[in-house]
Formats: structure tokens, sequence, C-alpha cells
């Protein structure tokens, strides 16, 4: 059985990592690329994900941009980053630990979740580059997430 949640794991590591590259090159919000994409496309991307994260990521980013009219956007957190840029795959993983996190308390669909997460305040938190929530510990991130901002120290 842990096979297969490692499997569950790696595919959803890919399709958050995917979500943060084409939001990163089009400078949009995930929450903003997930609604492009939409929820039926995730899903069918999160049950293929092993046979796409063979592909290189920015042909597959630049296809799903052009099938879904992604426009570019003007959320751009990197270019006043401070201090060392995360790279998509940081991120990607970053998401997934909560994302299944919150998935094994409330039993909620993932790509519904996905939809979610992206699109709360502490995915605005997590892509300031400048704070230090993407480095928190996956119990604070997922504390915050259910307070709906970060936890008190």
């Amino acid at each position: 059985m842990s096979g297969r949640e490692d499997k569950k794991d790696n595919d959803l590591f890919f399709v958050c990592s995917l979500i943060e590259y084409i939001a990163r090159k089009t400078k949009n919000t995930k929450a903003d690329v997930v609604s492009a994409i939409g929820k039926n496309k995730l899903m069918q991307i999160l049950k293929l994900a092993d046979v796409y994260h063979s592909e290189n990521i920015a042909k597959l980013s630049e296809e799903l941009v052009r099938d879904y009219n992604i426009k570019p956007g003007h959320f751009d957190n990197l270019s006043n980053c401070l201090y060392s840029v995360p790279t998509h795959w940081d991120i990607g993983k970053v998401y997934k630990r909560l994302l299944l996190e919150i998935e094994k308390e409330t039993g909620a669909d993932i790509i519904d979740l996905l939809a979610n997460v992206f699109s709360s305040p502490i995915a605005q938190k997590i892509d300031d580059f400048n704070s230090s929530m993407y480095y928190e510990s996956p119990e604070y991130i997922y504390e915050s997430y259910k307070q709906g901002k970060p936890c008190e120290e």
C-alpha cells in the first residue's frame, strides 16, 4: 500500500510544481492558473503525472499555456525577492505536504483542495518569498492554513 501512497505523493508533487512553474512563466497567481486549466484537466494531469513527469516541464507548460489560453498576468513575486528564490520544485513540495495533510484530515477531493489552497491567504504568504512562510515546518503551515493566517508564535 505504501508504494501507492508514494506514487500519489509524487504525482501531486509534480502537479503542484507544474502549476508553480506555469504561474512564474506567465506572471499569474497559482489560483489563476488552476482556474484557467480547470479541475477536469488538472485531474487528468494528476492521473497521468508519472507520464508527464518524464517530459520536459517547459514544453508541457508551454502546451498548457497555449491550450488553455493563459494570458500573461502581473503577479511577480520573483523580481523583488531579497533572498535566494526557491525553485518551482521547492514550492511544489511545500504545497504537496500541505495538501496531503488537509486531505488526510478532511477526506476532501484533492483537486478541490488544490483550488482552495492556492486561493487561500496562506498561499499569499507562501508566495511572498521575502517572508519565512515557505520554509516553515509543514505542521506550522498546516495550522496557519486552518487558522487562515500565520499562527502566532
